[in-house]
């Protein structure tokens, strides 16, 4: 019988079906905001408190877009993982329902705060900065060494191909027809790619603090691929916060970012396919099917000509330099 975990009434009956809560033991059950491809509850129990999350089909934003709920089975998997390589920063796994496309993980505790909206309010910390690095070299470091053991459990790609290069490169591509070679040439070359474990979701939105400690979330697209995916990826979200507040520290914040980060290549020309995929994501982030909430239309516009006069750039710092300049051409 289908459960929609959003109905307190169905989560609770389903938890002691299931036999995750005793029969007579109380619960709360309240919505966490803020997920476009799930339904998101906190479950609290005696002294425990969980996070449940339920793959949605149609994903919450204002075009179509869908994907196969089971790729809640691989954000378990990715969990689990990420727990022995980033150990500490990852939420502990309670379980997974098949049937229902379930996942249930320890919550962090409170009080805590998302990373996401600390940003917005301009508050920038080199700490969490050097964090944010360090984890993601970690994860992509950690799993590059350790090939053998993960490239075949990581293989499969379809997750990263509907969420990540069709939702976000492809349809951009067809959005912005002047860019549509260059994302077309960049989906091809990624596809070639197999280096690492790639998160295929970092972004600030998807990290707690929590005692000053940046805990990672969300691992619904991880998969063996191109780490450089993930440094564009993350790059994007701070440079956009540089367009949105008109603040160099994003800026600096992005240099950090790279110079915590980089002390090995993945594959050839490593540092231009961080270019190359940081350039794809600003792009996609305005003209994608998931663009950035905080930006208004005329920033949108301007991060997509500005994006689009950058794509002949090689290096990181050339990027972010330039990147500047058009936001101070544009004050």
């Amino acid at each position: 019988m289908p459960v929609d975990i959003e109905n307190p009434a169905q989560l609770e009956e389903y938890l002691k079906h299931a036999g995750h809560i005793k029969a007579n033991e109380p619960i709360t059950v309240s919505v966490l905001q803020g997920g476009v491809s799930n339904k998101t509850m906190l479950v609290q129990k005696n002294s425990e408190t969980w996070v449940l999350k339920q793959a949605l089909e149609k994903l919450r934003v204002t075009v179509d877009w869908f994907s196969d709920p089971m790729r809640i089975h691989r954000e378990a998997l990715g969990l689990r993982h990420l727990s022995n390589i980033i150990p500490g920063c990852i939420p502990g796994f309670i379980f997974e329902d098949f049937g229902h496309h379930i996942l249930a993980m320890a919550a962090i505790p409170e009080p805590h705060q998302n990373w996401k909206s600390q940003l917005l309010t301009g508050d920038v910390q080199e700490n969490h900065i050097g964090q944010f690095a360090s984890l993601l070299a970690k994860i992509h470091s950690h799993s590059y060494q350790n090939s053998s053991t993960l490239v075949d459990i990581f293989s499969d790609t379809g997750f990263f191909e509907s969420l990540r290069l069709e939702a976000y490169y492809l349809f951009a591509a067809a959005q912005i027809p002047q860019a549509s070679s260059f994302l077309q040439s960049l989906v091809q070359e990624t596809r070639l790619q197999k280096h690492s474990l790639v998160h295929g979701d970092y972004s600030p939105k998807n990290l707690l603090i929590f005692q000053d400690r940046l805990v990672l979330l969300d691992y619904e697209v991880i998969h063996w691929g191109d780490p450089a995916f993930d440094v564009g990826f993350a790059l994007t979200h701070l440079l956009s916060k540089a367009h949105y507040l008109r603040s160099e520290i994003f800026l600096e914040a992005a240099s950090l970012f790279w110079q915590t980060y980089y002390h090995q290549d993945y594959g050839d020309h490593f540092e231009r396919r961080c270019v190359q995929h940081t350039l794809g994501c600003l792009l996609a982030r305005v003209a994608g099917r998931s663009p950035l909430e905080y930006l208004s239309a005329e920033q949108k516009n301007h991060q997509r000509d500005l994006t689009l006069s950058l794509l002949e750039t090689q290096t990181i710092s050339q990027l972010i330099e330039e990147f500047k300049k058009g936001l101070i051409a544009s004050s």
